[in-house]
């Protein structure tokens, strides 16, 4: 995949950061978003790209009766088994990025954001983007966060935070950061200066 004519921003942050609401912040700017999440989810619909070798990897019985990825089974198996986790990656992250590519083509805005929640853990995506735009918060209120919002028990979300990479590792990475440890009142003076400068930015490499 070569990399985009537009001028590209990755946006990431850890489980409950807040990166979704940072990212439709910038949607309501009119800049175009790309969730890999999303595509991800289509590669592995039933009928999706990706199910035969999916299946053909792990077994018929991590469909689910639909034909779509049984996404809680596997879920328990890669937090669980390393190798599965790098076959599943290894089958998927290139379909992504394929995906990705085109559809950060059909967009019209003078740069691009790809929302990309593992972006730093990928080690993948540095070579592609321009900048990258960390979303960040204390991890106590990451933990606070996706207790009230998801109601899951507080050790299945450290155990998802854990197979994060931390906070101090996403921060070295980033070449840009969003604060939101405060209130949503304090978001919007930060996503105003940086649409403005990536603006700026995106003007001054031109068409690509």
């Amino acid at each position: 995949m070569t990399a985009a004519a537009r001028f590209t921003v990755g946006l990431t942050g850890g489980i409950g950061s807040g990166k979704s609401v940072v990212a439709r912040m910038f949607s309501e700017r009119g800049v175009d978003i790309v969730d890999t999440d999303r595509i991800a989810r289509g590669l592995t619909v039933a009928g999706g790209a990706a199910m035969p070798a999916v299946l053909a990897a792990f077994g018929a019985d991590f469909a689910d009766a639909e034909g779509a990825l049984d996404r809680a089974r596997m879920r328990a198996l890669v937090f669980s088994d390393p190798d599965a986790k790098r076959r599943l990656e290894a089958i998927l992250h290139p379909m992504i990025r394929e995906a990705v590519y085109a559809a950060s083509l059909l967009g019209t805005g003078p740069y691009v954001i790809f929302d990309i929640p593992l972006l730093v853990e990928s080690g993948t995506w540095r070579e592609r983007l321009q900048r990258i735009l960390v979303v960040d918060c204390p991890e106590d209120m990451q933990l606070a966060r996706v207790i009230a919002r998801n109601g899951l028990p507080e050790e299945q979300v450290r155990a998802i935070m854990a197979a994060q990479v931390g906070r101090q590792v996403r921060l070295a990475a980033a070449d840009d950061v969003v604060d939101n440890s405060g209130d949503l009142a304090a978001l919007a003076p930060q996503i105003e200066r940086l649409h403005a400068f990536y603006n700026r930015m995106a003007a001054a490499q031109g068409p690509g």
